[in-house]
């Protein structure tokens, strides 16, 4: 199956849970592909200090983790580009009109 994952949050919270949905997606086979869309473009530049249950957030490299055992992380050009924000090596910049092959090709779409 190929599962789409839409991200347009900058709480770290919730980018965490869809790293790790997403995460788990291709560890149980499927090919997943997220998009970071809005506010979702700053996942990376979030702060590092927040912690739950006493455990800092580890998204940088759960990000990681998630492109090295083969998912993919498209950003927003553009809401990239409204935020000043620049690229590293874990999202590939990307236009709409790739983001939306992305939902079209997908069996399954899910958004946080």
């Amino acid at each position: 199956m190929k599962l789409g994952v839409i991200i347009y949050s900058n709480d770290l919270e919730t980018i965490f849970n869809a790293f790790d949905f997403a995460a788990y997606g291709l560890k149980s086979g499927d090919q997943v592909e997220v998009c970071l869309l809005g506010k979702g473009v700053e996942a990376e530049f979030l702060s590092k200090t927040e912690a739950y249950a006493g455990q800092p957030y580890k998204l940088i490299e759960q990000m990681q983790s998630f492109v090295e055992s083969g998912g993919e992380i498209l950003a927003s050009a553009k809401c990239l580009a409204a935020r000043e924000l620049g690229l590293s090596k874990l999202c590939t910049s990307s236009t709409v009109s790739e983001i939306y092959e992305v939902v079209k090709e997908s069996d399954k779409v899910v958004t946080f």
